[in-house]
């Protein structure tokens, strides 16, 4: 099962960033969402019936016709106001069925194993993307309509980009491991000025290998990802190959990765792309997800972090899941809080029930944390809670917790800090290939039938 703490605490460290970003960039957020099949009304004789040609199977789901059009179309939209040119329409088509095919398999994941997102949630992540514009929540749907998006089907599309968000903390991130090895090396060569801080705009082109690839494949992907290399390097856009040829999750952007740090990359990643120039196209680079062609669109620098005032607390974690919803999930939080009330130590109760396998061994310590540690809804939480004062069960990303303040004091935390930036940037670095095989093993497992497009 997955876990949102361990003891480096990084796993609730995830705040909607994405979702807070510049208007612009919420907008090309829900482009690159599918939209909520809008059924196609078609005369039948007596007034006309609804029907809407099924595109593709997906497990206990569909794609809908009405549903791939409709993206294709903003899509379209998107490339052209980019300023990136369209590959065949076929080639567009196949390439955002294939989205629309992995997003349904993601939310039937997700709703599986009971993660959703409140009216309250949704509403706090839409005041942020209003309050980052400087416009208030009531007047960010004129500033939505007056760009051609509509309100609701935009709220509609913040709700799943905020689920599928919360599955991969929940299946990716938080099985990401990071050993006190990888620590020690990481820190080793910060001193060694090995990695530097500076950032990386970076776009990729993935063509991708699933794990148990024989020779054949192997060859096939080495002639494909050449190709594409070549041509590239004759003069083609990089966006334009992307869009047509990437098997990454960013294709339909152009590839574009954004702002990493040097230190958040796998190293072999990292020695490519430092050797780069702004504009310059790599070689291509071999993973345990495929073979990527790097591009470096600009580089910055970055900032340092400060002492912090500081919480010492502690958690029990439940989880929803195919037998427990929500509702029970509170209940048996309901009742374990009332056992501590009553007497149990919290500190052996969490051993016992927590399913945060970080914590549990030691209780449920989590540790000191500063502001920014965790995400809103714990930081909301700890914030109201007097040393000793235990909270009422509430909701996470993650699951429902009980939390216990232990201590909160001003504390030097700069050794702590240097740590919790190893495990990031490490964990960083293992992102982006393990959602790659994540999706891969999901999409491959599958039974999609695809009946067009």
């Amino acid at each position: 099962m997955a876990t949102p703490f361990t003891t480096d605490r990084s796993f609730l460290s995830m705040t909607y960033r994405r979702i807070a970003s510049p208007l612009v960039a919420a907008l090309a957020a829900l482009l690159m969402a599918p939209l909520q099949p809008a059924l196609a009304q078609q005369g039948a004789g007596d007034g006309g019936v609804l029907l809407n040609r099924i595109v593709a199977l997906v497990e206990g789901g569909v794609v809908l016709q009405s549903e791939l059009d409709a993206q294709v179309e903003l899509v379209t939209g998107q490339l052209r106001a980019q300023g990136t040119r369209l590959p065949p329409e076929s080639v567009l088509r196949q390439q955002v069925l294939e989205t629309l095919i992995v997003q349904e398999l993601q939310m039937q994941r997700a709703q599986s194993i009971g993660i959703r997102v409140s009216d309250e949630e949704l509403n706090t992540a839409l005041q942020r993307v209003a309050e980052r514009n400087g416009i208030s929540l009531t007047e960010l749907p004129g500033a939505l309509t007056s760009q051609g998006i509509d309100y609701g089907r935009y709220r509609q599309q913040m709700r799943k980009e905020m689920i599928i968000e919360r599955l991969r903390q929940r299946d990716v991130v938080a099985r990401i491991a990071v050993s006190e090895r990888e620590i020690e090396r990481w820190l080793r060569e910060q001193d060694a000025d090995k990695y530097d801080r500076t950032e990386y705009d970076i776009s990729q082109i993935l063509v991708a290998l699933p794990a148990d690839a024989g020779p054949k494949a192997v060859e096939e992907a080495e002639a494909r990802v050449n190709e594409l290399h070549t041509r590239l390097l004759n003069g083609e856009d990089f966006a334009d190959v992307a869009v047509a040829s990437s098997e990454g999750q960013q294709a339909l952007a152009g590839g574009r990765l954004g702002w990493r740090r040097g230190e958040q990359l796998p190293r072999n990643f990292f020695a490519t792309i430092r050797e780069l120039e702004p504009g310059e196209i790599s070689d291509p680079v071999k993973s345990s997800s495929g073979y990527h062609i790097f591009r470096l669109n600009d580089t910055r620098g970055s900032e340092k972090k400060v002492v912090e005032l500081q919480t010492h607390a502690r958690h029990i974690l439940l989880q929803p899941n195919e037998v427990m919803d929500d509702a029970a999930v509170r209940d048996r939080l309901d009742e374990i809080r009332a056992r501590i009330v009553a007497g149990e130590s919290f500190e052996d109760v969490a051993r016992l029930e927590s399913e945060d396998p970080g914590s549990a061994p030691t209780g449920g310590d989590l540790g000191w944390t500063g502001r920014g540690d965790f995400v809103p809804e714990f930081e909301e939480q700890l914030a109201r809670l007097e040393p000793g004062e235990i909270s009422e069960p509430f909701r996470s990303p993650f699951g429902w917790h009980l939390v216990q303040v232990l201590a909160r004091e001003r504390r030097d935390t700069t050794e702590e800090l240097r740590r919790r930036k190893a495990v990031d940037a490490i964990r960083a670095s293992k992102q982006e290939q393990e959602t790659e095989l994540w999706l891969r093993r999901m999409r491959d497992e599958a039974w999609v039938e695809i009946r067009g497009g």
